[in-house]
């Protein structure tokens, strides 16, 4: 018989316990703070018709959506006549969460408050190329806020993403930077240095590949895009000179896009942003960025990006959407939101040792069994202290302590329960830190209560 390849498709994976545990603390971390935000959880499907997605992430990024063939008798009839991606397929997998909700907000409009301020945790699919720390499969962690066009919506969204990294262990100074800019800036820098109006969308296309393939390339690539040479050195120049704190691009901006009305309003509320921010997380985690273009083709205004030192790419990213939404209802309504990388923060926590050495979920404690005379009395032991709130793992086999205190280490299990005719007969139980090696004899009845105030 042939060996069946038993590993995952490319770019998908499989969790295991200790994973699923980790992906669990941080998940419990980013619920906890957004729902202290004001935020409420979303689901949506995992397909969504083709309609739904396509045209509404760019040119790239709708050859990344993972297209589903139709079904039964329709795609019968589908490759009966002259076959094509288009006629074969009429639905794909999400490719983001925002999409879905621009879809959900336009469907249950009348259903949902004035303000829908809503967290929405869920895999997303992109036919892309597999690389450390960028999958097929991933999970995005997202805050969206629609119904209004403050600049508080931007500020909020800002402050809970600070506020969940700043919870997991990124509190220190230079642990993480929200890069901060705004599409109506980069289209005043376009317009102020030439570019056509025709090739904006295509020169932000090149403009967001600055930081992964660098100045040169992105310059062959605007001439590739047919951008005039001259609009394309004087846009890079523009990009090149701008300064490096907040106070001072701003100044700069200011002055650089006074001939744009587009640039001005724009760098107003990047000024707004930065001062309704002041007295929030995300403080100090600023760092305006006249580069930074994120791809995607919906966002309208201020965009942002989570950069950790040392990751190459962002680490979760967003921004304010005020026509997505109107491209389902046929009305415009503002939004503005911001999407967590979770496998990324999850690589990062476990590269520099941030998860405790206990998660929630995990045994805290190890039943032994004796021998066969005492699988009873081990059995209503472990039941007594599951009553009582402790997770609980049985040894299911009779055997020598020191393979069973082995098994306990293996799952990082501290205390393991010994219960022996001896003991039984004393009214006892020995209770062995594995960690110290030290051992204490307690009456059965306070075990629950002794252990309760030292597992994690």
């Amino acid at each position: 018989m042939a060996k069946i390849n038993t590993a995952p498709l490319s770019g998908m994976r499989d969790f295991l316990p200790r994973d699923v545990l980790r992906r669990n603390y941080v998940i419990d971390i980013v619920e906890r703070v957004y729902q202290r935000y004001g935020f409420e959880p979303l689901e949506t499907p995992t397909m969504e018709r083709l309609s739904t997605l396509l045209g509404k992430y760019g040119e790239e990024g709708d050859q990344l959506i993972f297209r589903v063939m139709k079904r039964g008798a329709k795609l019968e009839r589908a490759l009966a006549n002259n076959p094509t991606q288009e006629s074969i397929g009429d639905a794909g997998l999400r490719y983001d969460l925002t999409v879905p909700l621009a879809r959900v907000v336009a469907h249950y409009r009348n259903q949902l408050p004035r303000y829908f301020k809503r967290y929405q945790i869920q895999p997303v699919y992109r036919a892309d190329r597999p690389a450390k720390g960028r999958y097929r499969e991933f999970y995005q962690c997202d805050v969206d806020i629609v119904g209004s066009t403050s600049q508080t919506v931007e500020a909020e969204v800002l402050a809970a993403a600070a506020e969940v990294l700043n919870e997991l262990g990124f509190d220190g100074e230079d642990a993480f930077a929200l890069r901060l800019n705004h599409r109506g800036v980069l289209r005043g820098l376009m317009e102020v240095t030439g570019v056509p109006a025709e090739l904006e969308n295509s020169a932000l296309v090149a403009i967001d590949k600055l930081d992964k393939i660098g100045l040169e390339k992105v310059r062959a690539e605007l001439e590739s895009r047919g951008v005039p040479d001259d609009a394309a050195a004087q846009l890079l120049g523009l990009l090149e000179a701008a300064p490096k704190t907040n106070a001072e691009t701003l100044a700069w901006l200011g002055d650089v896009l006074e001939a744009s009305e587009t640039g001005r309003r724009a760098v107003a509320e990047l000024g707004t942003i930065v001062d309704y921010s002041a007295a929030g997380p995300a403080a100090g985690r600023l760092r305006l960025d006249p580069y930074l273009a994120r791809g995607l083709s919906y966002y309208t205004g201020a965009i942002f990006e989570v950069e950790f030192p040392g990751l190459s790419g962002s680490g979760g990213g967003g921004g304010r959407y005020d026509e997505l939404i109107g491209m389902f209802s046929g009305k415009t309504l503002p939004a503005c939101g911001f999407s967590l990388g979770l496998e990324r923060v999850i690589l990062l926590m476990e590269e520099r040792g941030m998860f405790p050495a206990q998660l929630a979920g995990q045994p805290q404690v190890l039943v032994t069994i004796f021998d066969e005379s005492t699988v009873g009395a081990s059995l209503a032991l472990a039941m007594q202290l599951r009553a009582a709130g402790l997770r609980v793992d049985l040894y299911p086999d009779p055997g020598r302590y020191g393979k069973q205190f082995q098994y306990a280490e293996s799952r990082g299990i501290r205390y393991a329960l010994i219960l022996g005719p001896n003991e039984i007969e004393a009214g006892e139980v020995a209770v062995k830190d594995l960690e110290s090696g030290e051992q204490v004899n307690l009456v059965t009845a306070v075990v629950a209560g002794w252990l309760s105030t030292r597992v994690g």
